[in-house]
C-alpha cells in the first residue's frame, strides 16, 4: 500500500475545487438515495412487484440505492484500506447498475421484437446482474489498482485498466426500442421499461468525456467538466425515480386515500376480515343470526 495521498489530486493546487465537486456529488447522491428509496416503497406499497417488468425496475432501484452510497461515503480519499473498499463498492454496484439497464433492454428486446416472454430467465438475470460484478470488481485489487482517483476512490490512474474494466463497456448492451418498432407496439406491462436505457447513457456522456480528457492530459484537469461528471455519475438513481414517478399508472396510485388504503391492506393483510356468503338461494335464507346456509369467508384470501 502507497504511503498516503493528497485528497483530491485532481485540483492539489486549489483544495477550493476539490470542495465543490465533492459537495456536488453527494448532493446529486442524496438526491439518487431518496429517489431510490421512492421508487422501492411505491413497489412494494403496491405490490407492484407481481409485475415481471416492475421486479426488473425493483433490482435496479436495489443497485442504484447502493450505488449512491457509494458517492455518499466518506470524502476522505486518502489511500487505504476504507479508500479500497469505497472504490470496489462502487465499482460492483455501477457494474450492477450497468447490468439490470442491460437486462431490462434485452427484456424489451426479445418481447418487442422477437415476442418472447423472459420471465423464466428470472434466475439467470440475477446470477449475471449480482455475480459477474462480484469477479469484474475483484480483479483491480490484483496489482494494487484501486486508490485516489480524483476527487473519490476508483481505479487509480491507469488508463488500461479503466478502459477494461468499465469504459470499454459502459456503451454495451443498450438500444432504442423506439427505432426498432412502432412505439404502439410496446405492451402495456413492458412500456415503463422503455426509458431506463436512455436515462443510463444520459448519465453516462460526462463521466466518460472527463475520464477521456484525463487519460489524454491528466495534469490538466477541466474544473467544469469534472464537476458536471459529478453532477452527472450519481444522478441515475434520481433520474430513474423522475420517470417512474411520472408514469400514469403510479401518479394515479400516489393519492393520500389510495397511500392509505394501501397502507392499511399491508398491515391488515394477516388479519381474518369475515363476510357472510350465501351458497343457496336467498328465497330460502331464514332470518336468523346463526344460518347455516352462510360461511365465512377470509377477506385476505379474496383480495
Amino acid at each position: 500500500m502507497n504511503v498516503s495521498t493528497p485528497s483530491c489530486s485532481s485540483f492539489p493546487d486549489n483544495p477550493g475545487r476539490c470542495d465543490t465537486v465533492i459537495a456536488v456529488r453527494k448532493a446529486a447522491a442524496a438526491f439518487s438515495f431518496i429517489g431510490c428509496c421512492f421508487m422501492i416503497v411505491v413497489i412494494w406499497l403496491f405490490r407492484r412487484y407481481v409485475v415481471f417488468a416492475q421486479r426488473m425496475i425493483l433490482y435496479l432501484s436495489i443497485g442504484a440505492l447502493c450505488d449512491s452510497m457509494a458517492y455518499l461515503m466518506s470524502s476522505n480519499i486518502e489511500d487505504g484500506s476504507l479508500c479500497d473498499f469505497q472504490a470496489w463498492w462502487l465499482t460492483y454496484f455501477d457494474w450492477t447498475v450497468l447490468l439490470w439497464v442491460s437486462c431490462i433492454t434485452f427484456n424489451l428486446y426479445m418481447n418487442v421484437i422477437k415476442a418472447t416472454e423472459t420471465a423464466r430467465f428470472e434466475w439467470l438475470y440475477h446470477a449475471v446482474c449480482w455475480a459477474v460484478p462480484l469477479l469484474l470488481s475483484v480483479l483491480p485489487f490484483i496489482g494494487n489498482h484501486y486508490g485516489p482517483a480524483g476527487a473519490w476512490c476508483w481505479i487509480v490512474e491507469d488508463i488500461g485498466w479503466r478502459l477494461g474494466i468499465w469504459y470499454a463497456s459502459t456503451w454495451e448492451g443498450t438500444y432504442d426500442p423506439d427505432t426498432e418498432r412502432n412505439h404502439r407496439m410496446l405492451k402495456e406491462d413492458i412500456k415503463p421499461l422503455r426509458l431506463y436505457p436512455f436515462v443510463y447513457l444520459a448519465v453516462s456522456i460526462f463521466p466518460l468525456i472527463n475520464r477521456i480528457q484525463n487519460a489524454f492530459d491528466p495534469e490538466d484537469q477541466i474544473f467544469w467538466l469534472v464537476v458536471i461528471a459529478s453532477l452527472s455519475a450519481p444522478l441515475h438513481g434520481a433520474l430513474n425515480a423522475l420517470v417512474f414517478g411520472m408514469d400514469k399508472d403510479t401518479l394515479k396510485k400516489l393519492t393520500p386515500s389510495q397511500i392509505k388504503m394501501a397502507f392499511l391492506a399491508h398491515s391488515h393483510q394477516q388479519e381474518v376480515r369475515e363476510y357472510p356468503l350465501a351458497l343457496g338461494h336467498t328465497d330460502d335464507l331464514e332470518a336468523t343470526e346463526d344460518n347455516s346456509k352462510f360461511r365465512h369467508v377470509a377477506y385476505s384470501r379474496l383480495h
